[in-house]
Order: structure tokens, then sequence, then C-alpha cells
């Protein structure tokens, strides 16, 4: 894979290959690095996603249109894309990360396509950075008018508590590691009513409290399938 095998990928011929070189290498590496290009290209993401969902779903309502766009722009697709992209072997590492296996690492591959929007967008503007998105979402976003997104799992857990009169779970931040402008919180969810406990992690406090509701819900179906053989 070469920077002209990504740009053909990507949809996207920069005329400043130093933007696309940055948007490759990690703090690891050396500066400058593309955490500056990763946040600006959060909000081209999330902006250029907002605008296809609203295109293409004329009749969702606002919260159901936010759900569905938090589904689509998580760490766990943004590091698909990226292997669509095959960007792993393009990745500039420092040595430890590179010993550790960083460019299989799905927060890195996410961090990657983020700033690779970012790059675009300053190397063309924001109609060539949606354009971008447009592309490598092609396939992901549902042309059903009808679509619904999945309930997030806080709210399952919430809402399969509240059938059943339960009382709702508990969240506490356990541990927050990392420096202040890149934190990874742990978060413990308990639903003390039926002895579950289960820890998440993530890059905010929600996305951790997200993982440990998932973990929860697992033991959920996991106790529910028992009942039921």
């Amino acid at each position: 894979m070469t920077y002209h095998g990504l740009e053909a990928k990507l949809g996207h011929v920069f005329s400043d290959g130093s933007l696309c070189r940055q948007a490759l290498t990690h703090r690891s590496f050396g500066i400058p690095h593309n955490e500056r290009l990763e946040f600006l290209g959060d909000s081209v993401l999330n902006c250029a996603v907002a605008h296809l969902l609203y295109e293409r779903h004329g009749g969702m309502p606002e919260g159901e249109l936010s759900r569905l766009r938090s589904n689509l722009v998580n760490q766990a697709v943004l590091a698909d894309i990226a292997g669509q992209l095959e960007v792993g072997d393009l990745i500039r590492l420092g040595e430890g990360e590179l010993k550790t296996g960083g460019a299989r690492r799905p927060s890195i591959l996410a961090d990657v396509v983020e700033a690779l929007l970012g790059a675009v967008f300053l190397d063309a503007g924001f109609d060539a950075a949606a354009a971008t998105v447009r592309r490598l979402y092609a396939s992901r976003i549902p042309d059903d008018q009808d679509a619904r997104p999945a309930k997030d799992a806080k709210t399952a857990l919430q809402e399969w508590l509240q059938a059943r009169r339960l009382p709702l779970p508990k969240y506490t931040v356990t541990k927050i590691e990392g420096e202040a402008h890149r934190q990874a919180f742990h978060v413990l969810c308990e639903v003390e009513s039926q002895g579950w406990r289960a820890v998440g992690q993530g890059l905010s406090r929600r996305a951790a409290e997200q993982e440990a509701a998932i973990n929860v819900m697992a033991q959920l179906k996991q106790q529910t399938a028992g009942k039921t053989a």
C-alpha cells in the first residue's frame, strides 16, 4: 500500500502531501503528529454523517437520527473503515507502539481515519471532506426511509429494568488514566437487584458507561438463555 493507493481509496489527491503524512503520524513517532487533525476530522465526520442521515431519512425524528449517527461514527466502525482503506502499513509509529501492535489497535486506526478527514478538509475544504465521507459510508447508511437505529446499551438496559419495575443501574467511575487531553475512563456498572457487575473502558465517561452496559447486557442474555434452556 502506498500514499497514492490511499488517495485512490479516499477519492482525494492531496495538493499538500504533508497533510496526508501528518494524518498518518502517531504522537509516539514525533511532531507534527495527527492529534490536531483528528480533532478537526471528528467534527467534519459528525457534520457530514448528520447531513447524510438528514437527507436519507426525512421522516426520522431527531433523537433517532442522533442515535443512528452515534452508531455510525464510533470506534468500531472507524477501525473497520481503516481496514477498508488499508492504512495499517502506512501509519508512522514509535518503536514501542510498533512492538505492541499499534498499527492494528482499533483506537489508533479510528484516530487515523478522523485525522485523514481533517487533512482533506484543510487541503480542499468541507465539500471535499464531505464527499470523502459519502464515499466511505456509501454502503453503511441504509436507504430504507423506515430504518431505525438499534437502542444503545444503556437505554436497552434501563428499559429492560423499568419494564420489570427493578431499580436502575448504577454507574461509577473507578479510574481515569492518561493525560488531560487524552484520558481513558474506567466505569463500573452495577445492577444490585440482579447481582450483575461489569466494567467498561472508553475515551470518555459516556463511552465507558456504554461498554459497561454492553457487558451487563451480556450477563442478562446469558442468564435468560440459561432459564430457557
